[in-house]
């Protein structure tokens, strides 16, 4: 078409130029039609390289921007359209200078100028209209950068980013990547662009294995923030496997339009590993690796409830080893250690599957037993005594037999609490042992009377209070030495309480404690040991001057007893010990289990100047969660980690968390049952402040402070 155009343009041109040269009166035509001849054909050759070109050829210089699609037609529209025009005028001119009079002539050339100025209007405002396009044009270009520029920075900030983030539309196809992602993921950015997000994003249950449902559908389903599963394991393309945690919230736009998704997630692999390790050593027995009495009590609590709820009927077995005291005394601890380890694997092959076995303590194992009858409890109770007394230990080349007492005991829908039903299944397994050890007793509705009688539980409720009488407790201290950059002048010690039995000879605490706080004596002793230790320091004057801090161990059933905290009280106010040199020490499951007793009690006397231990933290399950909610001063990191810290790495582990922990709270750390100066030297290599254990001193009366 264009072609044709500039044939006829060029023909015109021809024949306006002949005519101009062969017609008569040419002088007064060159005036008129042919000007308009010659500015048409230069019109249309000027729209036509606005055409090709895109821009008027003269101007192209000054043009800053170039100019948009459509100013580039009008410009075209410019040349084409006044070329005709031009054209047909001139013509039209000529035609009607050789046909009509001047007059016509004259109106039809006003005719003509006047349709000239209209044109020439409208070239004006098609102009105006092209540089109020170029200045819009300029203006999203701005605009357009300035979008651009954020982007960059926005990106920026992603690639900077701690966080793994990956960016979807509402398709679930990957956009973005930020590096964090690339490494977590195994993908690349280019690579991932395009893809699906579950083919980049891979997770499954970690304990299931099975593949998550579709997040992203979820998300966008309820437009709202969703977190990752709790046990989200991402499968990397290169193979690893990363534990992960965090969420996907909906991508929208300035309008709230849902443009797509965002996920943010972390590597919490170790975080969650040493989480497990913590819920692993809070629930389980070091010694053997079965669940220890805390997770046992938890598991029989929930089993009592089901009884109730489902009427169904369970049982629960209580194992006392026989003959382990003579092993423990004739080959040592290492060798009653070895035995209750390989005890716990014969009991573990001869339960049930679903069946639940722990260590209570000592040489005590417990079975709970579930949807099972009295009768077939009693016959997978009588293979195990069978197992163990077929079971023959060996230590450096010596047989040894041992056999079990067992009691055992049904939970049915009439069961009481917790504590009556081990307090009824310890009773069996007493009556087991007085009947001669290695048989079961079955306890019946008829004797569960008599089963609390029984002299291996009531000993200790008549031993205590006649302890109490005839002044059989004594006071033992161990010192607590600073092992960091902590400086301290004074004794700094805990208090032990002792019993004396009827010969004399000492009673460790761990014998009667459990019996006392079974049978409410726990608030006595407790009240005893502060009036004595009071009592004691008013006595020594110099010692109390000299004195740093002194630590006083309380049960947590003294926390609620009503009274307590002002006979505590009221022994500050009358012996004028001062608050400051007394620190209580409470267990961290005590403090747990009574967490609103234990709060008020211990704001209470910090506001008199005492301080708090928080004793055997890290054995309990949340530790760190209540941590932040008691006020406590010093924090004793349990035993049971440190003992074995220069041969364990876990160990060693889990008491560098605990200790950075404290330090993070402002807590000083003490390190228990530190046994060898290899221990000491590992502490203090972590920076924990105090040391308490052999190493420093063992337990000493009292009196020998003097």
């Amino acid at each position: 078409m264009s072609h044709i155009v500039l044939l006829l343009c060029t023909v015109s041109l021809v024949g306006a130029v002949l005519a101009y040269l062969l017609i008569p009166g040419r002088k007064l035509s060159s005036l008129s039609g042919w000007r308009f001849i010659v500015a048409g054909c230069a019109l249309i050759f000027l729209g036509k390289v606005i055409e090709l070109t895109g821009q008027f050829p003269l101007l192209a210089r000054y043009v800053v921007i170039g100019p948009t699609e459509a100013a580039a037609l009008i410009q075209q529209g410019i040349g084409f359209f006044g070329g005709f025009l031009s054209l047909t005028v001139g013509i039209t001119r000529l035609i009607l200078a050789a046909l009509a009079g001047p007059k016509q002539h004259r109106l039809v050339v006003q005719s003509l100028e006047r349709m000239i100025t209209r044109q020439e209007q409208q070239s004006r405002r098609l102009r105006v209209l092209e540089s109020e396009l170029q200045r819009a044009y300029a203006d999203w270009y701005d605009e357009e950068r300035r979008i651009i520029e954020e982007q960059s920075r926005f990106r920026m900030i992603l690639d900077c980013a701690g966080e793994a983030i990956i960016t979807t539309d509402t398709a679930g196809i990957v956009q973005y990547l930020n590096p964090a992602a690339e490494a977590l993921t195994g993908w690349s950015l280019n690579k991932a662009q395009g893809l699906p997000l579950h083919k980049v994003f891979r997770v499954v249950d970690e304990l299931t294995r099975e593949r998550l449902p579709n997040l992203v559908d979820q998300c966008l389903r309820g437009g709202q923030v969703i977190g990752l599963p709790e046990h989200a394991l991402l499968l990397s393309r290169a193979g690893s496997e990363y534990a992960v945690q965090d969420s996907l919230a909906p991508l929208r736009d300035a309008n709230g339009e849902t443009r797509g998704i965002v996920l943010v997630f972390n590597d919490v692999t170790e975080a969650r590993r040493m989480a497990w390790q913590m819920t692993y050593h809070a629930t389980h027995d070091d010694l053997t690796g079965l669940l220890n009495r805390r997770e046992f009590e938890r598991r029989l609590r929930r089993t009592l409830e089901q009884a109730r709820l489902n009427h169904s009927r369970h049982a629960l077995c209580y194992l006392d080893l026989d003959q382990f005291k003579v092993i423990n005394d004739t080959c040592g601890h290492l060798a009653g250690d070895e035995m209750l380890r390989q005890i716990a694997q014969l009991l573990k092959s001869r339960i049930r599957k679903l069946d639940t076995l722990a260590r209570l303590g000592g040489d005590e194992f417990a079975v709970l037993l579930e949807s099972c009858s009295l009768d077939q409890a009693r016959r997978v109770a009588d293979e195990v005594r069978e197992a163990v007394e077929d079971y023959r230990f060996t230590w450096e080349d010596r047989p040894f037999g041992i056999g079990v007492s067992i009691g055992l005991v049904a939970i049915t829908p009439a069961s009481e609490d917790i504590t009556n039903v081990l307090r009824a299944a310890d009773g069996a397994c007493y009556a087991a042992k007085e009947k001669g050890r290695n048989r079961i007793h079955v306890v019946h509705k008829e004797d569960d009377t008599a089963l609390v009688k029984r002299r291996g539980e009531m000993q200790w409720m008549f031993m205590i209070p006649w302890a109490l009488e005839e002044g059989r407790f004594q006071l033992d201290y161990q010192p607590i030495a600073p092992i960091g950059s902590v400086k301290e002048n004074g004794h700094h010690y805990e208090l032990l309480i002792r019993m004396l039995d009827a010969n004399g000879d000492i009673v460790p605490p761990g014998a009667f404690l459990l019996a006392a706080e079974r049978y409410n004596l726990i608030a006595k002793l407790d009240r005893w040991v502060i009036s004595t230790a009071f009592e004691w320091l008013l006595a020594h004057p110099k010692h109390l001057r000299q004195l740093h801090l002194c630590e006083i161990n309380l049960s947590g059933f003294s926390l609620g007893n009503e009274g307590f905290l002002d006979f505590v009280t009221s022994q500050f106010r009358d012996s004028q010990v001062p608050p400051e040199k007394i620190c209580f020490e409470i267990t961290e499951t005590a403090a747990i289990s009574n967490l609103a007793s234990a709060t008020h009690f211990m704001k209470s006397l910090r506001d008199l100047g005492c301080q708090f231990a928080l004793d055997d933290f890290g054995s309990g399950l949340s530790s760190f969660a209540y941590l932040k909610n008691l006020p406590v001063d010093l924090l004793k990191i349990d035993g049971m980690f440190v003992k074995d810290i220069v041969g364990d790495p876990l160990d060693l582990a889990l008491v560098k968390s605990i200790n950075d922990i404290g330090k993070v709270m402002g807590l000083k750390t003490v390190a228990e049952f530190v046994e060898n100066d290899d221990i000491l030297v590992k502490l203090r290599g972590l920076g924990v402040d105090y040391a308490q254990g052999y190493a420093i001193g063992q337990p000493r009366s009292l009196e020998e402070l003097n």
